[in-house]
C-alpha cells in the first residue's frame, strides 16, 4: 500500500500501475513533480521532503534498478538487491512527506512558467520537474524467457558486477565498437572471455591487436542463446553449431533512452538520446531537471544519487523561501 499525505490528510491506496489514483491536491501547484521512481528519483524525493517542498513522485514500475539481484559496490552494503533498495528508498521518501503514485506521464507541457504533467488520473501541475525515466537495456532473445533478460546469468553493467564473475567464463555480445570495449574492460576480472560479435564489419587491426594481446576470442554469431536455471548458466550456440557454456553473458546491444517527454519540450539530448544538463542537473529547458540514466552512460546507483542531491538542492533554492 502507498500512503498519500496531502493538506494533513492521509489516503491508502493499493501501489500498482493498474490503480491509478488522483489524490485530493490535484489541482494544487506542486513544488517538483518528480517523474520516475527509480534510486535518482526517490532520493531526490527524500531531499525535497526533508527541505520541506512539496513533491509527487509518479512510478511506472520500470525501474532499471528492480532487475538487480544483488548490488556489491553500494556505499555501506554488502550486497543489497534492487527491490530491496528501491521498497527502503519509497519508505524514506514517504517519511518525509513526498507522495508516491503508481502511473505513468503520458505527456509534458509548459504553460507559461508552469508545468502540466498528464496522467491517466488527471493533469498536475509544478514549478519544476525533475525526469528520472532511465533507459530500457536491449537484451537478446533468449529461449523460454520473456524479453528483460530476468536471469542472473544475463548481466548488463560489468563495472557494478565484474568482481563477481573473478576467474568465470564470460561472453560478450555485440557490435565490434562495443563488443570489443566491453569484452577488454571484463579481462579485468577474468582470462576467459568470448566475444560474439552481431555485424559482419570486419575488426580493425588495432581493435584485433587489443583482443589478440588480452587473449580475447572472437567466436561465431549466435544461433541461440538458452538459460540453466538450475546451475545459473547460460548456454550459447553459434551458427557453425558450437556451444559454449557461460557463467555470464554481458549484452552489449545498447539501449533506449527514455528522454521523450524531455525532447518533445525541446530539451537538447545526445546522440544515443542522454539529455544534456549542467553542473547543476538543469536541461535546456528553463525548470526542467534531469537526474540518472536518462542522462548519463555510466549507469550506477552512486551516480544517480549525486544527480538526485544536486537536482533536488539546486530546485529548493530556486523555490521562495519557505521559513517554518
Amino acid at each position: 500500500m502507498v500512503t498519500f499525505r496531502t493538506l494533513g490528510l492521509r489516503r491508502n491506496f493499493s501501489h500498482s500501475p493498474q490503480s491509478f489514483h488522483a489524490f485530493e491536491s490535484a489541482a494544487m501547484m506542486l513544488d517538483c513533480l518528480i517523474i520516475g521512481g527509480g534510486p535518482a528519483g526517490l532520493l531526490a524525493a527524500v531531499y525535497l521532503g526533508r527541505y520541506r517542498r512539496t513533491v509527487q513522485v509518479i512510478d511506472a514500475g520500470q525501474s532499471r534498478a528492480a532487475k538487480i539481484p544483488e548490488s556489491h559496490n553500494y556505499p555501506g552494503f554488502f550486497g543489497i538487491g534492487g527491490l530491496d533498495l528501491l521498497r527502503r528508498l519509497r519508505a524514506q521518501a514517504e517519511e518525509y512527506g513526498a507522495q508516491l503514485m503508481s502511473g505513468s506521464v503520458t505527456s509534458l507541457r509548459k504553460e507559461g512558467a508552469t508545468f502540466v504533467g498528464s496522467c491517466s488520473g488527471g493533469d498536475l501541475e509544478a514549478q519544476f520537474v525533475l525526469l528520472a525515466t532511465g533507459l530500457v537495456d536491449h537484451c537478446p532473445s533468449i529461449d523460454g524467457e520473456p524479453a528483460n533478460c530476468p536471469s542472473d546469468a544475463v548481466r548488463f553493467c560489468p563495472i557494478c558486477d565484474g568482481y563477481e564473475a573473478i576467474d568465470r567464463r564470460v561472453g560478450v555480445l555485440g557490435d565490434v565498437k562495443a563488443g570489443c570495449k566491453k569484452a577488454l574492460f571484463l579481462r579485468t576480472y577474468t582470462k576467459d572471455v568470448l566475444l560474439f560479435l552481431t555485424d559482419e564489419t570486419i575488426v580493425d587491426a588495432e581493435s584485433r591487436k587489443k583482443l589478440d594481446e588480452e587473449n580475447v576470442r572472437i567466436v561465431g554469431k549466435i544461433k541461440q542463446i538458452k538459460l540453466a536455471t538450475e546451475s545459473s548458466t547460460v548456454a550459447v550456440v553459434t551458427e557453425n553449431g558450437e556451444r559454449h557454456e557461460l557463467d555470464a553473458l554481458y549484452p552489449a546491444l545498447g539501449c533506449t533512452v527514455r528522454s521523450g517527454l524531455a525532447t518533445a519540450l525541446g530539451a537538447s539530448c545526445t546522440e544515443n538520446g542522454n539529455l544534456v544538463v549542467d553542473d547543476h542537473q538543469r536541461t535546456t529547458v528553463e525548470a526542467l531537471y534531469a537526474a540518472g540514466d536518462v542522462v548519463t552512460d555510466l549507469h550506477q546507483l552512486s551516480v544517480a544519487f549525486g544527480h538526485a542531491a544536486i537536482a533536488a538542492t539546486d530546485i529548493h533554492n530556486r523555490l521562495p523561501p519557505n521559513p517554518r
